[in-house]
């Protein structure tokens, strides 16, 4: 029987140990009726704090994928659990192939942790085991086992695990020694609302983790004294944002650079009533009529004063407005309101370039712009302008090259006016040298940064020196990413800074941790208490005994306890 067992964990090793190596993440069917997946502990919730970021084996049912319309596989996770025997015996011979001292077990390298999804038909209840080698220099030493208990949500806060049970299920596995209890919380401060019973999902979201040491009852507000850490997950596009109209001139952008990369665009709805060519015309008319009262009025007063013309004044209302908007930015306000084919980007740009040949404009521009259009006016100041044929997709670069110029100054404008970065941590998002898509793309990122910085500055109104640190954190982190929305940002505070959103509220997720032991030999017994299920594969099911209230304001929290015990091989 013994040698059958040391057999069979061998061979469990051998498996495992394959899959380690291997680059790849598919699937493994082991004996039929368990299956192995590799993967980042963090892609489950609720193993990420045991797990983090490091690699785990997970063992469950093979479930059949059930294949939606759209072909996309799907598999459902409530069908997928093992039994606790099963789950038993799968930590058995983990914890044996670990084990030096078993005579037929070879000296093996340590294995990813393993993770075992259980059905919760046992007694307490159990959702998952798990095991983690500890090892001393290369040799593994002990193995750590979990097991993580849960129980369906009630709002009757007597029902909840207290402090005392919580310390002694720690005492129960582990011989007399000094403890400490941890807390740690989080709090959701922007994302999903609850109206009328429903819930309004958001795109984004902002959450807030709290840690702190000597937690004294069960769900205390976390003390002024804790470590206090935003997650900040913003989507753009949301039209109750200050930077919506950006968002909109973003959009039309994107779309311009869309449709030179694949030849096919796909036009806005315009803005505004009048045709793009007859805004153009009704431009440069405004242009050349502003030009001949100030000849006249130079011609009567000998004062020479800088006009005022329509370029000081904003054309639209925008949270990040600029008061000094120059022809070619002007240019580009109208035409992204109201052009719809390329007929009209090369009908307006004609009408521009044969007013700057003739001589009927001399329009102001910035002396750092560096757009084609541009370019042809500071010629035109020289009577000398090349020739530009206006076909084929010639135009729509042009255009694509003003509005690059244009929003690039917007956001240089607040970053570099709230005193947020320099220039000098700008040169990535402001390069002009690579090709336009790219040049889009990284405006796409400087836009994202300026949303989260938004969403801390409007909403929770945190001051300078925050918003400062996660400027200079965004800006590091898209230097090097790709464009991404669900990234989360971190941002470190003071728990002071946004007490009055948290204190009066109740939180997502509680959490209480007594450990003993140090370093690799600490282990830890924990509760957490959350407003939804950290498994995902078991049903809850409302306790029937329990009533509840529907007019009641007072919360209900599932409970998931995490016991682990130290094997340690003499």
């Amino acid at each position: 029987m013994g040698s059958r067992v040391i057999s069979s964990a061998k061979e469990f090793y051998n498996t495992l140990r394959s899959l380690q190596d291997q680059e790849s993440n598919n699937p493994f069917i082991y004996e039929e009726d368990t299956q192995i997946l590799k993967m980042n502990g963090n892609k489950i919730p609720v193993l990420n704090i045991y797990c983090g970021n490091q690699p785990v084996f997970i063992c469950e049912k093979p479930v059949p994928k059930i294949y939606e319309p759209d072909d996309q596989p799907m598999t459902k996770t409530s069908n997928c659990p093992l039994t606790i025997m099963k789950a038993r015996q799968l930590l058995s011979w983990y914890t044996l192939s670990q084990n030096a001292n078993v005579s037929a077990v070879d000296n093996n390298p340590a294995l990813h942790p393993l993770w075992v999804r259980c059905d919760m038909s046992d007694p307490a209840r159990t959702a998952w085991v798990g095991a983690e080698t500890v090892c001393t220099g290369n040799k593994v030493s002990a193995v750590k086992l979990y097991s993580m208990t849960c129980k369906g949500s009630t709002v009757d806060k007597k029902a909840l695990i207290t402090l005392d049970v919580l310390k002694q299920e720690h005492k129960k596995r582990h011989p007399p020694s000094s403890t400490a209890i941890k807390g740690s919380a989080r709090f959701s401060l922007f994302g999903s609302t609850v109206v009328e019973n429903t819930t309004v999902e958001s795109q984004s979201s902002v959450t807030v983790d709290f840690k702190w040491s000597h937690v004294e009852s069960v769900l205390e507000t976390p003390p002024l004294s804790s470590t206090a850490t935003l997650n900040i997950r913003v989507a753009i596009g949301d039209m109750r944002s200050p930077m919506y109209e950006m968002y909109r001139e973003l959009e039309f952008l994107q779309s311009l650079a869309d449709g030179l990369r694949t030849g096919e665009t796909e036009w806005m709805e315009p803005l505004e009533s009048t045709s793009a060519v007859n805004l153009t015309k009704a431009f440069l008319e405004e242009l050349q009529s502003t030009a001949k009262t100030l000849q006249e009025d130079a011609a009567k007063t000998a004062e020479n004063s800088k006009p005022t013309t329509d370029m000081d004044t904003p054309i639209f209302n925008s949270f990040l407005e600029r008061g000094d908007l120059d022809f070619v930015e002007q240019l580009w306000v109208r035409m992204r309101k109201s052009v719809t084919s390329y007929q009209d980007i090369g009908d307006c740009l004609k009408l521009v370039t044969e007013a700057l040949r003739y001589g009927d404009i001399k329009p102001w521009i910035h002396r750092d712009s560096s757009s084609s259009l541009s370019k042809l006016i500071l010629q035109s100041y020289h009577q000398q302008i090349d020739h530009v044929s206006l076909t084929g997709v010639t135009p729509v670069h042009m255009l694509l090259e003003m509005g690059l110029d244009k929003m690039r100054k917007d956001y240089i404008n607040y970053l570099i006016g709230e005193e947020l970065t320099t220039l000098n941590h700008l040169c990535y998002f402001l390069s002009t040298e690579v090709d336009p898509q790219e040049q889009v793309i990284r405006l796409r990122k400087l836009h994202h940064l300026l949303e989260v910085i938004m969403t801390c500055g409007t909403f929770l109104g945190l001051p300078y020196d925050r918003l400062f640190l996660l400027t200079q954190s965004c800006l590091q982190h898209y230097k090097t990413y790709p464009y991404d929305e669900e990234h989360e940002f971190k941002l470190q505070i003071k728990p002071a800074l946004i007490s009055h959103f948290y204190q009066k509220e109740n939180p997502v997720l509680w959490r209480a941790e007594v450990s003993s032991g140090h370093g690799l030999h600490e282990v830890r017994t924990s509760v957490q208490l959350s407003d939804r299920p950290l498994v995902d594969h078991v049903i809850f099911e409302a306790d029937p005994n329990e009533t509840v209230n529907v007019d009641s304001e007072d919360p209900a929290f599932f409970t998931t306890m995490v016991c682990c015990s130290l094997v340690n091989f003499a």
